[in-house]
């Protein structure tokens, strides 16, 4: 089992959702990102110490039994600026203002900033929609490079 499929599967059964995960060269640090799925968000947000923990403890065990070799783990929530990464977080977050770059420039902009609309299948391609003012932007899924919410005070 890969690497990555192993430290999903593990974060699931726990009830957390797998943000992000990233590792330094050699794989000597290992860093996951976690999240509370969508269905459990109305119970209780945000990921507490106590959750990263819990998930740290598991994943080391995981790790131990499977013979992975690494130096740190680290298990963090993906914090206020939250990465959306999967096709499914720009369903989740749509409403939300986020930042979009994108990995091939629209025009000669490459950075985009407004209120994500969400994710539609428009001819077979997922296409992401982003309000700036009043004009609505549509990228392709696979031309967004890093996309984030920005945070509200």
């Amino acid at each position: 089992m890969q690497l990555l499929d192993l430290i999903e599967t593990t974060v699931a059964g726990l009830g957390y959702e797998l943000v992000e995960f990233e590792t330094s060269p050699r794989a000597r640090l290992l860093r996951v990102f976690i999240d509370r799925p969508e269905s459990a968000q109305a119970e209780k947000s945000g990921i507490s110490v106590e959750d990263c923990a819990a998930v740290s403890n598991q994943l080391s065990r995981v790790f131990m039994v499977e013979n992975i070799d690494y130096d740190r783990l680290e298990v963090s929530s993906p914090g206020l600026d939250r990465p959306l990464v999967k096709a499914a977080d720009y369903r989740r977050f749509a409403g939300q203002d986020v930042q979009i770059k994108l990995r091939v420039p629209v025009g000669n902009q490459r950075n985009f900033s407004g209120v994500l609309e969400g994710l539609q299948e428009e001819g077979g391609v997922e296409m992401v929609s982003l309000r700036v003012n009043e004009t609505l932007h549509q990228f392709p899924f696979g031309n967004i490079d890093r996309a984030r919410l920005v945070p509200k005070f």
